[in-house]
């Protein structure tokens, strides 16, 4: 079948298998000359795509275990956060960290090691993953954890999938006390305010940036930083007392169809841009996980908003010595050619993580996404550049169209990898579409 990654670009004829328990995944694996899990496909590009061999491990999401005393769930890779929020939120546990989407698997959220608006402080979802039961190439299964194979361990996260597959996954929740959380909004003409406003949310368990990407001159960079806290049983309203849980519809709309490439141009873009800058309301008030976390999530198939030919999104971690003036290039270069996102995120990201292959290190991260057409691919090319100079690295969970040397510049614990990578797997039987594009 034709298969895809979120952003529907590329489209890729796989042969697809979805097992109903380990026994039929582990025979899937001992058949298949190579081959790549694929979990809610909600990695963007090619990631999780394999021409002989892709599997779907979503039948295999049950929660094994819980303990109510400290929040640590044993569950199957296949088990969404969505279903882990909808079973563990009522009894006051929550992701420790959680991407911008709640339809994600937790064995494509330890492959892409995911992180959240609280990187800074809470750093990426490996670091409160305890142990991971991992299928290799050769039809074993192996207990990885810090004390058992801590080199698989590592490399398992962010390692896209090339390790292995995960069979099931323990890691601890976060304690909370009600499903709201507390929201601080801030709009910032610049991007030197954008700075200020992030640096000042630093302490805040959350916090993250929408960026204008196409503002100019003065406003260069103009954005709404939003901080984040979950809401304490002391701050709920009066219609809440005693409520910490609302049991309410999480309802979702549908974009039944794809738009004509045509309909997202400067104008329309600029026009969306500056509605929503102008329609921030600067303060504090009480939102739901929903609207904080996942906003995206509120209609259903968004990605179809950028048309038939798909998107892509670049993703890039810049280091702090550098963020402020490679930004300042990245979003001239975005609003002189007109074609930016309306969905431009910057986020702070605090110490790097154990994964050689793991995204975030200390910066500043910058999503962007762009219609898959021949001039935006031109301009990604151009902002690839700034992102070398500087000291950058792409997120491979992102990725459609980076190239390999990108890829070496940025990570420099890629040999780590591969040797680990050659250990377990010696003919690389676990590949990608992504793995063969970049030479992993």
């Amino acid at each position: 079948m034709m298969l895809s990654g979120w952003g529907n670009y590329p489209r890729v004829d796989c042969t697809v298998t979805r097992p109903r328990d380990v026994a039929e995944l582990m025979g899937a694996i001992g058949r298949n000359p190579t081959l790549i899990a694929r979990g809610a496909g909600r990695s963007y590009g090619d990631a999780a795509l394999n021409r002989a061999a892709t599997l779907v491990t979503t039948r295999l999401n049950r929660i094994a275990a819980f303990d109510p005393a400290s929040g640590v769930v044993s569950c199957e890779a296949g088990t969404t956060l969505d279903e882990l929020i909808e079973v563990f939120l009522p009894r006051g546990w929550f992701p420790w960290v959680t991407p911008g989407t709640r339809f994600v698997t937790v064995g494509g959220a330890i492959a892409s090691d995911v992180h959240g608006k609280n990187h800074h402080l809470d750093g990426t979802f490996g670091r409160h993953l305890l142990s991971i039961d991992l299928a290799l190439a050769d039809g074993s299964v192996v207990r990885c954890s810090d004390n058992e194979n801590p080199d698989l361990f590592a490399a398992t996260q962010g390692g896209m999938g090339l390790t292995g597959v995960i069979l099931r996954a323990t890691f601890r929740l976060r304690p909370v006390e009600t499903d709201l959380v507390v929201q601080h909004t801030t709009r910032t003409r610049d991007l030197a305010q954008t700075f200020s406003a992030l640096e000042d949310a630093s302490d805040a368990t959350y916090s993250v940036a929408w960026i204008d990407c196409l503002a100019r001159g003065a406003n260069l960079g103009r954005g709404v930083v939003y901080r984040g806290e979950h809401a304490a049983l002391g701050d709920l309203p009066p219609a809440r007392e005693g409520r910490a849980y609302e049991d309410a519809p999480r309802r979702s709309r549908t974009l039944p169809l794809s738009p004509p490439s045509f309909a997202l141009n400067r104008y329309s873009m600029g026009a969306l841009n500056a509605a929503y800058y102008g329609r921030a309301k600067a303060g504090r008030n009480l939102v739901s996980y929903q609207t904080f976390f996942y906003p995206l999530d509120a209609l259903l198939h968004w990605n179809r908003i950028y048309g038939r030919q798909g998107f892509v999104q670049h993703q890039c971690v810049l280091p702090l010595v550098s963020c402020d003036e490679a930004l300042r290039e990245l979003l001239t270069m975005i609003a002189a050619r007109g074609t930016g996102s309306f969905l431009a995120v910057l986020k702070l990201c605090g110490e790097a993580a154990r994964g050689p292959l793991s995204f975030p290190m200390r910066g500043y991260t910058l999503a962007l996404d762009f219609q898959a057409n021949a001039g935006n691919f031109s301009l990604l090319t151009e902002l690839d550049e700034v992102v070398a100079a500087h000291g950058g690295r792409f997120y491979l969970a992102k990725d459609a169209r980076g190239g390999a040397r990108l890829l070496r510049d940025g990570y420099p614990r890629l040999e780590e990898f591969s040797r680990t990578r050659d250990r377990y797997d010696p003919r690389r039987r676990f590949r990608s579409v992504q793995s063969e594009r970049l030479g992993l």
